[in-house]
């Protein structure tokens, strides 16, 4: 039994499993998780609050997921980054939605469209057409971020620490890069 179970945490499991999730983000993951967002629901909480306190709210529930993901260690980690994922991309969209709502002053976008913003809040190559590649590089690359502090989220409450902060300083990031992005968009326009 302790040899199934230490056979199944293999490097080479690891792996595997990590290409399947990226496979499977990608093939309609990302579709399903925009579908679900309230685009009407983000306009009036940006109208209300202000861009700068929507994008902190969002931070906040980024890291309240890392937060209770990391505090428990290994056996929360299990259970736990799975949804902490989904929820940094959700956060991750909404601050998109947001950003892109505040700078444009339309809340209603495709998500092919939208794909488009946030493959360039993570350098991907916006040029190529939308494609199952883009998406499992966008994947790859939202994935790794993410799973970048992971280890250190072993350590009970250590752990609830990095990944809070790992999680609110991913999405302060996103936002900063989408904010400095239009702020150069709209300054070669001006020339």
């Amino acid at each position: 039994m302790s040899r199934l179970f230490v056979n199944s945490f293999s490097p080479k499991n690891i792996s595997q499993e990590f290409k399947k999730g990226i496979r499977r983000l990608s093939a309609g993951g990302f579709k399903q998780i925009f579908s679900r967002i309230d685009q009407l629901g983000i306009k009036k909480g940006v109208d209300k609050m202000g861009i700068d306190k929507f994008i902190n709210q969002c931070a906040y529930m980024a890291a309240g997921s890392g937060l209770v993901t990391g505090i428990g260690g290994l056996s929360s980690m299990l259970i736990g980054v799975p949804l902490d994922v989904i929820n940094l991309i959700t956060q991750q969209f909404r601050v998109t939605l947001a950003i892109s709502y505040h700078q444009t002053g339309s809340y209603q976008i495709n998500f092919e469209d939208f794909f488009k913003i946030v493959a360039s809040t993570v350098k991907a190559d916006t040029k190529l057409a939308l494609s199952k590649n883009i998406m499992e590089e966008v994947a790859e690359k939202l994935v790794m971020t993410l799973g970048s502090k992971t280890s250190q989220r072993l350590v009970p409450i250590v752990g609830g620490i990095i990944g809070g902060t790992v999680n609110y300083l991913f999405i302060k990031g996103v936002a900063k890069t989408l904010l400095i992005a239009k702020e150069s968009d709209s300054a070669s326009l001006s020339i």
